[in-house]
């Protein structure tokens, strides 16, 4: 009889069904233990176990996820395997993590105007090289329940399928979301594709009972709302 498989293997050599970063596209994060989400951040494990063995090990030096976010860079690297690279993209993700918890809390931004969108999203778009799409997922009230990253695209374009929009949205139990992109050449003025994909999107909003309140681009240091522009 086979032995069972066993995720101290190195990932290389699990079947590629087993291995967390194809799990987590074919199924989703939130299928994932713990242990695998921190594997795909850790990418590899050493010549002695897998990442996902070598996560393992990491969460129960630190009794767990929230023990680990508490760790600095330099108490995650005592750890066999875990050197400055992976012990600060660790830290990175949790940070995020850490800050999306403060975002769904109390005191959630309210969104009035695609003034509050360009604030609340420019710090990161800033950096950003290639097209990413963005969904704000609003509450009754317009306060940010959460923000989605929905497609990443090219130099110049991304992809943005409106299922892909308002799965996340139906989810949260979103009652109006707000979307936004990036220009990478740095000119927010809306393309043609643009004002044809806000169509698309509000008539997905009306099937499913979602509003889409605005449609913000991105450049550098600039916006356009396709709301005010009255091309929705």
């Amino acid at each position: 009889m086979d032995a069972p498989r066993q995720y101290t293997s190195a990932v290389r050599e699990m079947p590629e069904e087993d291995r967390p970063r194809e799990r987590l596209e074919r199924i989703g994060a939130e299928a994932l233990r713990d242990a695998e989400l921190v594997a795909v951040l850790l990418r590899t494990g050493t010549r002695e176990e897998g990442a996902v063995a070598l996560a393992e090990r990491l969460l129960k030096q630190f009794e767990g996820i929230n023990g680990l976010a508490r760790a600095s860079v330099e108490e995650m690297q005592q750890v066999k395997g875990i050197g400055r690279v992976k012990a600060i993209e660790v830290k990175a993700a949790l940070e995020l993590g850490t800050r999306l918890i403060r975002l769904r809390g109390p005191q959630r931004p309210r969104i009035r105007s695609a003034q509050d969108v360009y604030e609340l999203l420019q710090p990161g778009f800033k950096v950003m090289e290639t097209e990413h799409f963005f969904s704000l997922l609003l509450n009754q009230k317009n306060e940010v329940l959460k923000s989605v990253q929905v497609s990443q695209g090219s130099i110049n374009e991304t992809l943005a399928n409106p299922g892909d929009v308002f799965r996340q949205a139906v989810r949260e139990g979103a009652t109006a979301i707000i979307v936004a992109h990036n220009h990478p050449s740095g000119d927010p003025e809306p393309s043609r594709q643009d004002v044809e994909l806000t169509k698309r999107l509000l008539e997905a909003g009306e099937i499913m009972g979602i509003r889409l309140l605005d449609h913000v681009v991105f450049g550098d240091n600039s916006f356009v709302s396709l709301k005010e522009r009255q091309l929705m």
